[in-house]
């Protein structure tokens, strides 16, 4: 289970200058009323690339300025990269030396690449004592200026290096146990996101956290560890098309917390393609928005209007499904089902899916279709199964499944459809970062299925700790039949210090033929509700989420 910041909104470039930079950045995404969990700060914020230090002449206080950062909730990641500058004054590179935990060549001397701090060696994480050693390097003392409150990003770890074949380590370089590159080539990332994952479990172990660590490389099994992203990828749309099939291609080998950098790493994205992007990032399971060095500054509100509307929006549908996407990621824990499907994985009966990759199913709850052309006003959407009742988003109207429709695509919004059948449980309330939405009330959205009928879950822990392994979480389970919605809790083993009880402020049923003369409770008090558009919703139904009823 990822900690619960750490599917919220990243911000994210190469580089934010200094410790100013940071501050001002925070403070206009609460300025233009814009929600993020996460600033991210790339290498520069070394002292010349040697991991574990800081520029003091541009982060002089970095511990402050990470408090500052926490006080709204909202967390810092660094940049720790597996290639460690060979410099006789840097403690980290003596340490190897006098420790032999570089990987070797075949004449037994250390190997020697080229990297950002220029030459460099790199510890051999095939090596449990490497890892170990690793491990220890992230305790607070022996990374000053760091805070519990402060994560990792693990990159250039296949391992990249500029000279090397391909760019990467010679295949007869000499890992532990005499093994040739070659042979491990494919691990030695996935050990070396392993070892800093545990690092951070083990730095403060009272504070009981859950690992975030964003990796570049990965191996089976790297589900376990952390996220994945797709790598350097460019300001282009044929790199927002290629990023679908991507991130299903991933999700589907069994690592669900995959996501592509949101406006392309390199190059300039126009307002089109930036406003593009976010809608699309908002169903990433990873939701990180980064540029390179040269890039043009892309903070969401420096284009102005419409594009710092039309992101904001695109950042409130992500925040408002939460909920939703924490449940999906306790689904994945449980069964290893993905979050991100392609429409046959929902739908296997209809062949005319199997090639449809511009698509996906969000869960199984969500049908989503970002546009990735541009001067794109309309599109064609396909919407499975002739059963299937499908809802839209932002007007809630219903449309047929089994046929393909024709939609209009502004740039506030994209095809995006809730499927019939199902219950989703949203927080609508505005905050600065998802930390700050943990006391907000939930909408209860039900979206019947041709029978009448649906199903949801919600599932919540303290979002931080491995005490849900032990019981402590609540699982609740949402159903509608027969005219009648209920709460059912599975558990309820999260105290409420740790998991508030939450009231619902509102529920919504989609796809009512026509108006009820009355809407109750439980206790049969009759409730007021309004009657729009074959829509009913009840104000105030004077029930928690936590609760049965």
């Amino acid at each position: 289970m990822p900690q619960y910041f750490s599917i919220g909104y990243h911000q994210c470039r190469w580089n934010y200058r200094d410790e100013a930079d940071v501050s001002h950045v925070d403070s206009m995404f609460d300025f233009h009323n814009i929600p993020y969990d996460v600033i991210w700060l790339d290498i520069e914020y070394t002292d010349g690339k040697r991991y574990f230090t800081w520029d003091t002449g541009a982060f002089p206080n970095p511990g402050k300025m990470i408090d500052n950062i926490g006080a709204k909730g909202r967390k810092l990641v660094t940049i720790i990269d597996p290639h460690i500058k060979r410099d006789s004054n840097y403690h980290i590179h003596t340490e190897c030396q006098s420790q032999s935990l570089y990987v070797k060549n075949k004449q037994g001397e250390e190997y020697e690449g080229w990297c950002w701090p220029g030459s460099s060696s790199y510890p051999d994480f095939t090596s449990q004592k490497v890892r170990n050693w690793w491990t220890s390097l992230f305790s607070f003392d022996k990374f000053p200026g760091s805070r519990p409150n402060q994560y990792i990003w693990n990159d250039m770890n296949e391992p990249s290096v500029f000279n090397g074949p391909e760019v990467t380590m010679q295949k007869d370089m000499i890992h532990d146990g005499g093994w040739e590159h070659r042979d491990i080539h494919n691990i030695f990332g996935f050990y070396f996101h392993q070892a800093t994952a545990d690092a951070l479990i083990q730095r403060d172990p009272k504070q009981n956290d859950r690992p975030f660590v964003l990796s570049r490389a990965f191996f089976a099994g790297s589900q376990r560890i952390g996220a994945i992203w797709t790598g350097d990828n460019a300001a282009q749309w044929t790199h927002l098309q290629a990023a679908i099939p991507m991130l299903l291609s991933i999700s589907l080998s069994g690592i669900p917390f995959v996501g592509a950098d949101v406006g392309g790493f390199f190059g300039n994205p126009d307002s089109e393609l930036l406003t593009r992007w976010y809608f699309a990032g908002a169903f990433y399971p990873f939701f990180r928005g980064h540029a390179h060095i040269d890039a043009k500054r892309r903070e969401p509100w420096l284009n102005g209007e419409p594009q710092t509307t039309n992101i904001r929006d695109a950042l409130s549908i992500r925040y408002s499904i939460l909920p939703l996407l924490y449940t999906l990621f306790r689904s994945n824990n449980e069964s290893g089902l993905p979050i991100l499907r392609p429409l046959w994985f929902e739908f296997p009966s209809d062949s005319s899916l199997f090639h449809v990759d511009n698509q996906f199913m969000f869960g199984e709850q969500i049908l989503v279709q970002p546009i990735v052309h541009p001067g794109v006003t309309s599109t064609t959407v396909s919407l499975p199964s002739s059963s299937t009742r499908w809802f839209d988003w932002f007007d809630h109207s219903e449309q047929k499944g089994g046929r393909t429709i024709t939609v209009q695509t502004p740039l506030s919004q994209i095809p995006i459809y809730i499927r019939g059948g199902h219950i989703l449980a949203l927080k609508l309330r505005q905050r600065r970062s998802s930390s700050q939405m943990l006391h907000d009330p939930f909408t209860i959205l039900v979206a019947p299925s041709s029978s009448g009928e649906a199903k949801g879950r919600v599932y919540e822990d303290d979002g931080h700790s491995f005490d849900f392994t032990k019981g402590v979480y609540n699982d609740i389970i949402l159903s509608f039949q027969h005219n009648k919605l209920s709460s059912i809790p599975v558990s309820l083993g999260c105290s409420s210090s740790s998991c508030p009880t939450n009231d619902v402020e509102r529920i919504i049923f989609l796809g009512v033929a026509s108006a009820p003369s009355r809407v109750f409770s439980s206790s049969g008090s009759p409730l007021e509700f309004t009657y729009f558009n074959k829509k009913i919703t009840v104000r105030l139904p004077k029930v928690k989420m936590q609760e049965e009823w």
